[in-house]
């Protein structure tokens, strides 16, 4: 298993925009095979930073749901509307090995 954390600077004046954002990709990770984990908004501390963690059986299978999320109409509803309102200034992609026991 793979867990995916994604680390978002966004603009804490879109706060509520990133939070749909994030409500969009939650049943979209999930239909596509992965397992999402949450997005984690500011609470305390810095005001800009959210994140995000979801996990896929191996990695092969995070690059399928890759391959179909480019394609997939809702995915694609999803980045425009980030792209339309700007929530995201940057996010940074890292891949985690889970250990539970």
């Amino acid at each position: 298993m793979i867990t995916c954390y994604l680390k978002y600077v966004i603009d804490p004046y879109q706060a509520a925009e990133f939070e749909h954002y994030a409500k969009l990709w939650i049943p979209l990770v999930n239909r596509l095979g992965g397992t999402h984990h949450g997005y984690f908004m500011p609470h305390e501390g810095a005001n800009n930073i959210a994140l995000a963690l979801f996990s896929f059986p191996s990695l092969a299978a995070y690059e399928a749901y890759r391959q179909e999320m480019a394609r997939d109409p809702e995915c694609l509803e999803a980045f425009a509307y980030a792209e339309k309102t700007r929530c995201i200034v940057s996010y940074e992609r890292s891949f985690m090995r889970p250990v539970f026991e």
